[in-house]
């Protein structure tokens, strides 16, 4: 693998959203998430980190290094005990099991040492503060979550096809908004990185990710979504060149129609390098 990461990262993620629901909420009927009081829409962090997992499982889950530890139907505390079974970690003295097992994971596991983990319910592996964390994602205007009722031409079971007399047919609910363009911002710390070993390697694969994780996440609820712009601040040094907040503020979206149905009804304004402060590169991944 490549040397860790020797420098602090900041970036944009924009994204978009058409008849689609890009995350549902489950304490209220797997609406569109909102916030009650603008009524823009909001997409979780957890949401986003689980496409970044989905598309390094499908792309490199085969490679040494990039196995997923949070996936479907995965029994954490099994593989936290497995990493204590490797030689290299029973052979260590017990007070040094915890960390050599958390060295084990963080090697084995591309998500723990991009986003780190929890890894103290089973044999103990410690905790990992992951170098890559995101935001919530906002929607730049408001979103009108809309219910559909769809018809499905069959049914589950014989009883239900008696009491319809053959009609055989299931109602449902279907939520979607018409269209949503998303903000999240996103950090990624070098020092954290040189604990958890995130890697040049690892970082080009993030970015990959994130430009390429909705192509493989096609679903009738969702709509069509796609990454639509990547903007990163990169600094010249490890623990950063400026304030996270002053360089997100000088990236704008601005919708020139409402109701808004299309990215192009946005304009996105970022600035020239010539207006970075000193030690920061700007990089547009999209």
């Amino acid at each position: 693998m490549s040397n860790t990461i020797n420098n602090r990262y900041d970036f944009v993620l924009f994204f978009d959203v058409k008849d689609g629901n890009p995350n549902g909420d489950p304490d209220a009927g797997n609406l569109p998430r909102v916030d009650p009081e603008t009524g823009h829409g909001l997409v979780t962090d957890v949401c986003l980190k689980r496409k970044v997992r989905n598309y390094v499982q499908m792309s490199n889950g085969n490679k040494d290094g990039y196995d997923i530890f949070i996936k479907e139907k995965a029994v954490l505390n099994t593989l936290i005990d497995a990493a204590h079974e490797q030689e290299d970690v029973k052979s260590k003295e017990k007070g040094d099991k915890t960390e050599a097992a958390r060295q084990f994971m963080c090697k084995t596991y591309y998500d723990v040492r991009t986003f780190g983990a929890v890894m103290s319910t089973g044999k103990n592996a410690g905790q990992v503060r992951g170098p890559v964390q995101l935001t919530f994602a906002r929607s730049i205007d408001q979103v009108v979550p809309l219910e559909h009722s769809i018809t499905r031409m069959a049914v589950a079971t014989e009883a239900e096809a008696e009491k319809q007399q053959g009609d055989n047919r299931t109602m449902g609910r279907k939520f979607t908004i018409p269209y949503g363009l998303y903000r999240c911002h996103g950090f990624i710390s070098a020092p954290f990185a040189a604990q958890t070993g995130f890697n040049e390697d690892d970082l080009t694969l993030f970015w990959k990710a994130l430009l390429d994780m909705f192509e493989h996440d096609r679903s009738a609820a969702r709509g069509q979504m796609a990454t639509r712009k990547l903007i990163v601040f990169k600094h010249d040094s490890n623990m950063g060149s400026a304030h996270a907040h002053t360089l997100f503020d000088m990236v704008k979206a601005v919708a020139n129609t409402n109701p808004v149905r299309d990215f192009g009804n946005y304009k996105i304004t970022v600035p020239p390098q010539s207006d970075m402060p000193q030690g920061v590169t700007l990089e547009i991944k999209l």
